[in-house]
C-alpha cells in the first residue's frame, strides 16, 4: 500500500513549543521516518499575532544551546507578524512555532517526526517539565538566519458559483484556497481524479455535500475525505476550503 504523501490539521496556540522538523532522506542514528515540510494558513489571527520562524541572524550551536539553559532563545528567533489570510511554507529543518491567538490550518507531509528545541520552562499536568530534544533537534536545524517570509501574490481563478486561487505546490501536496458562493439550488460540482485522494477542509462557513445515495453537513473544521476517482459530488453554501492533493 502506498503511504499518504500529506495529512492536515488546524491548531489554535497559546504559546506552541518552539520545534524543528527534520530533512528528508533518513539520516543514520538520528531518525528512522521521513522528515517534513509544512504549509500554513491562517484562517484567523488576533491583532499584534506573530509566529517563528527560523533564526534571526547566524548561530552556531554553542550559541544555541547556552541561549536555551539560560532561557534567551527568543532574543535569537525571527518574530513575524501575522494575520488573516496569511500562507507560509516552512521547509523541512526550520525552527519554527505557532503564537498566541493564531489560527493555523496545517498541511504538512506524512511523518510524527518532531524535535523539541524549547517549550518556555513550562510543565505539565504532573509538574515536571516537558522534555526536549535538543541534540537532535541541532543535528537537523538550519542554524543560518532566515529571510522574512513574504506574501507572494495571488490569483483567484472565478467560474458560476465557485472561485480558487494555487496557495502552494511542492513534491508532497499542493493546495489549492477554494471559495463556494451558491444561491437557492445552485450548485459546484467537485471530484476527485484517479491519481489520489483529496482532502477538503473547511476553513470558514458551512453547507452539504451532495452524492449518490445521500448528502453529507459540513461546518468550520470539518475535514472531508474525498476517494481517488470519486464520483461528481455536489456542494451547495458558502464555504472556504482547502483543497489538498497528493
Amino acid at each position: 500500500m502506498q503511504q499518504s504523501t500529506f495529512s492536515s490539521k488546524t491548531n489554535v496556540c497559546e504559546g506552541q513549543t518552539i520545534r524543528i522538523i527534520a530533512e528528508e532522506p533518513e539520516i543514520p542514528g538520528i531518525i528512522s521516518q521521513l522528515g517534513k515540510t509544512e504549509m500554513w494558513y491562517v484562517p484567523d489571527a488576533s491583532k499584534d499575532a506573530k509566529l517563528i520562524y527560523g533564526l534571526g541572524k547566524n548561530c552556531t550551536e554553542e550559541e544555541v544551546r547556552t541561549a536555551i539553559e539560560q532561557g534567551t532563545l527568543m532574543n535569537y528567533l525571527q518574530q513575524v507578524p501575522v494575520k488573516k489570510d496569511d500562507l507560509f511554507f516552512i521547509k523541512a529543518g526550520t525552527i519554527h512555532a505557532i503564537g498566541a491567538g493564531v489560527l493555523v490550518a496545517e498541511i504538512q507531509e506524512s511523518s510524527n517526526l518532531t524535535y523539541r528545541l524549547y517549550d518556555y520552562d513550562r510543565v505539565g499536568k504532573d509538574g515536571k517539565k516537558r522534555e526536549l530534544h535538543v541534540d537532535k533537534a541541532l543535528e537537523v536545524a538550519n542554524l543560518s538566519s532566515s529571510a522574512e517570509p513574504r506574501q507572494s501574490l495571488r490569483v483567484l481563478k472565478y467560474r458560476k458559483g465557485v472561485a480558487s486561487e494555487l496557495l502552494t505546490r511542492c513534491k508532497y501536496f499542493e493546495v489549492y484556497r477554494m471559495l463556494v458562493n451558491t444561491e437557492r439550488r445552485q450548485t459546484v460540482h467537485y471530484h476527485a481524479d484517479e491519481v489520489a485522494f483529496r482532502v477538503l477542509l473547511c476553513v470558514n462557513g458551512c453547507g452539504t455535500i451532495s452524492f449518490e445515495g445521500g448528502n453529507i453537513t459540513f461546518y468550520k473544521g470539518d475535514c472531508i475525505f474525498v476517494p481517488a476517482d470519486s464520483e461528481v459530488l455536489s456542494i451547495h453554501g458558502q464555504v472556504q476550503f482547502l483543497d489538498v492533493r497528493g
